[in-house]
């Protein structure tokens, strides 16, 4: 089954009203785990520099509250905003960080979106926390290595959590009449398993569809928005699925600036947080004449998208 993860742009961590946090420190802050103190932004917002490790690097997750934030908890399940830098244990340059971009990283936690020493050490912080964490290399890139991290390599993370928000199971709301024959039908279940879509064996609109199957009450998606989705995909020709987030059981995190799938992101685009949507997305607006991760070249592609909620 083909992903559309590779959909948005990235950053390398990669396989989403903030309280305010503490302003409190210094100009410099030592760990009480023994990771390596930030010599030089140690406030909650400002971009730390991290001196290098010193001694055998911990072979547990370690993780030390730098300044504790006074927003919600986060739990399992959540979408959550933060900010980050990251750098090898063994080294003083980072080799990631969200500060430089200016654009906070968009995650939902637990769902395996991040590494394993991400999803353990952010679960239970407080929104408007600094953290910093030591992760070994079984809770981080392992024996592989990603890019400039070394194989085996012992990482180290400040982050700043700015935003939390619970994920329903599912979309709900009023359904809408589907009474279109020419049009897929979308199950209207609201148990969080994955809908039935039923595609017709008529040709396909030439023009985007997106219509509400449920729709909620909820605040409408801008293009500027951070949205979590659970989506089933298929391709109208042969019918068939080529992706969904229920059975991988992980929602999916889209900032929609850097979405690149033109139809979804329009579809999504002015529907209510909390519905669900048929979108039928045609060639030009998919992947035209080329052939993507397996999906034939002027293809035709439906999604019944549940818009979970927005970061």
């Amino acid at each position: 089954m083909r992903r559309l993860a590779g959909l948005i742009v990235v950053p390398l961590l990669l396989l989403s009203t903030a309280a305010c946090g503490s302003d409190g420190g210094s100009d410099s802050t030592s760990s009480k785990n023994g990771l390596p103190a930030i010599s030089s932004g140690a406030k909650f917002g400002q971009k730390p520099t991290l001196d290098k490790g010193e001694g055998t690097p911990p072979k547990e997750l370690k993780v030390d509250v730098l300044s504790k934030g006074d927003g919600a908890t986060v739990k399992k399940g959540d979408a959550i905003q933060v900010n980050y830098l990251g750098q090898s244990w063994d080294s003083d340059k980072p080799f990631d960080n969200s500060f430089d971009r200016k654009q906070p990283f968009d995650l939902t936690v637990g769902a395996g979106m991040v590494i394993k020493g991400w999803d353990q050490g952010l679960e239970g912080q407080k929104v408007g926390s600094r953290v910093e964490l030591g992760i070994p290399p079984e809770l981080g890139y392992g024996a592989q290595g990603q890019g400039d991290i070394k194989p085996n390599s012992t990482l180290v993370f400040v982050v700043d959590i700015l935003k939390a928000t619970q994920v329903p199971a599912s979309a709900k709301g009023t359904a809408v009449a589907q009474d279109n024959t020419d049009l897929p039908k979308v199950g209207t279940n609201d148990d969080g398993k994955e809908p039935t879509v039923t595609v017709p064996k008529s040709d396909p609109p030439k023009k985007l569809v997106s219509n509400y199957v449920l729709e909620s009450n909820g605040e409408a998606v801008k293009d500027s928005d951070t949205v979590v989705l659970n989506y089933a995909a298929y391709i109208w020709k042969d019918r068939k699925q080529f992706d969904s987030t229920y059975k991988t059981g992980r929602t999916q995190t889209f900032p929609l600036p850097q979405l690149t799938l033109k139809g979804l992101k329009t579809g999504i685009v002015g529907k209510k947080v909390g519905s669900r949507v048929l979108i039928v997305i045609p060639p030009d607006q998919a992947f035209g004449n080329q052939e993507q991760q397996g999906i034939p070249k002027n293809s035709t592609l439906v999604f019944a998208v549940d818009i979970l909620a927005k970061v």
